[in-house]
């Protein structure tokens, strides 16, 4: 039965067991057991859907802030009205197959404005991740396969600024494979959807536990922060704390390393030049790409001599006793050194005037966290539930007539054709995302309009319920919050 005590529609029997139909599967279901999404279940005879439907309370106590409540207890069956309840999709069931209308379509009045939201639980067979890890460490070359229990489910796709990103998923992997790439990559989404920890490998790169709003394990290591900017950036940000300080600085760097003297920072403060010679290629006056190998080791190069990366001194311009701090984008690395008669560097202690500096680099990075978004395209059942023309919804959207949401969660929809969404998955409530084996991830997708924007599009007026109709036969429960995000400067 549906959550509000209606049976749900099931299809044929086979002697004491029904079919679903609820997905592509349609698992027959002996009376007992649940289908083999764990989703659906035969209960005497009646198929039910197992989890329970959840809304949304806004509350004053929270900050304004949409926090999980579901039915507990003594609860009489009557909700809050208006603005501060909203209805999810997730337990609410889904279209499946696309000619019934959406599970839940539900009218309340806000504002004095009388508004209905459409709400499914989307099988999503076009979808996946976007993980942002924030991180200095190299992961693996850009396209680089990355695997889940052995097998692919996507691939290392362009750096941002201190982060390393992964695009996992999507249909090829889901179902153009063997049938157990398709499996792993669906445990591997849901688990990431559903805020779990989950051991990733890249092909010639790194092992790295991704966890959404949790610091990365690179290599079994937990990153602690993340770059306060590339060493250009940081020789601008801190020149002026190391000058009369310290001669020289070089701010190590797999993507631009810094050079204090060089720099146009280091000139405008009349920093004269110290006749150091760095490694790589020169971009701009103290500014230089590939200065080592890509690593996890100082400033995501591969090195753990800092010196490596410096040729000999120009014996014209350099001093003995000149002083030279180095220094990785996160403060973690650091290394003080002053030239002999020979105009070698020699490792001296860290002067504490420079280690203020360093634990300033440090201050300024923020935590290293990992960011999971999960990404999937609304076609088929999904706007076909909401309106008998699904190209009407899909106008409504663009032209900002129709709110889309994800478990109450606010999305972003990508322009162009089609409505697909991204949605950040530590703002939805925990356990929002199940799976069939097709195999396909299941998310909550919520559709809110005016109702008589409803009705132009061709909605399903018929279908329409009050809000106060979720009335206590429906099956609810106190439900998790979200994971917290964590991670801290150490």
């Amino acid at each position: 039965m549906t959550n509000d005590g209606s049976p749900i529609s099931a299809g044929a029997t086979d002697g004491d067991k029904i079919r679903c139909d609820a997905c592509p599967v349609m698992c027959y279901i002996k009376p007992g057991a649940s289908g083999a999404c764990d989703r659906y279940a035969n209960d005497a005879g009646q198929l039910v859907r197992v989890d329970p439907h959840v809304v949304l309370q806004r509350t004053v106590s929270q900050g304004g802030q949409i926090v999980p409540f579901q039915k507990s207890g003594e609860w009489d069956g009557k909700l809050v009205q208006g603005r501060d309840v909203f209805v999810t999709a997730i337990g609410a069931g889904t279209t499946y197959p696309d000619y019934k209308p959406a599970p839940f379509i539900v009218s309340s009045e806000v504002d004095g404005v009388d508004m209905v939201t459409v709400v499914t639980e989307g099988i999503f067979s076009y979808c996946g991740v976007k993980v942002k890890i924030d991180t200095d460490r190299f992961l693996g070359p850009e396209t680089s396969t990355v695997r889940a229990e052995g097998e692919a489910i996507g691939h290392v796709t362009t750096s941002e600024y201190g982060s390393q990103m992964l695009s996992l998923g999507g249909v090829h992997h889901l179902t153009g494979g063997s049938k157990k790439e398709g499996r792993v990559t669906c445990d591997a989404l849901m688990d990431l959807c559903n805020g779990k920890a989950v051991e990733l490998t890249v092909d010639n790169g790194a092992t790295v536990v991704v966890q959404a709003g949790k610091p990365p394990i690179v290599n079994g290591v937990p990153e602690v922060r993340m770059r306060v900017g590339c060493g250009s950036a940081a020789i601008g940000m801190f020149a002026k704390q190391w000058q009369g300080k310290v001669d020289e600085v070089v701010v190590v760097d797999d993507h631009i390393t810094g050079v204090l003297s060089e720099h146009q920072a280091g000139k405008l403060l009349d920093i004269p030049d110290t006749g150091i010679k760095m490694k790589g290629r020169r971009s701009t006056p103290g500014r230089y790409f590939q200065v080592a190998e890509p690593g996890t080791g100082w400033g995501g190069t591969q090195i753990s001599d800092p010196l490596t990366v410096l040729g000999p001194f120009n014996p014209k311009v350099a001093k003995p006793g000149m002083r030279m701090l180095m220094v990785s984008t996160t403060g973690e690395h650091s290394a003080y050194f002053e030239l002999d008669e020979a105009l070698q560097p020699i490792e001296k202690p860290l002067p504490p005037e420079l280690q203020q500096s360093v634990e300033r680099i440090q201050e300024n990075c923020e935590p290293a966290l990992c960011t999971v978004l999960f990404m999937g395209g609304a076609g088929g059942s999904l706007r076909a539930g909401v309106t008998d023309n699904p190209v009407r919804l899909t106008r409504s959207v663009k032209e900002s007539l129709t709110s889309v949401t994800s478990g109450g969660a606010p999305v972003y929809v990508w322009p162009g054709g089609g409505i697909t969404f991204m949605v950040d998955v530590t703002q939805m409530p925990a356990g929002a995302f199940g799976y069939v084996p097709t195999p396909a991830l299941v998310a909550p997708i919520e559709f809110t309009l005016r109702l008589s924007d409803y009705a132009a599009l061709g909605g399903h007026m018929d279908y329409v319920r009050p809000l106060a109709s979720l009335n206590a036969d429906t099956e609810m429960r106190q439900a998790a919050p979200p994971p917290p995000k964590s991670g801290t400067h150490s």
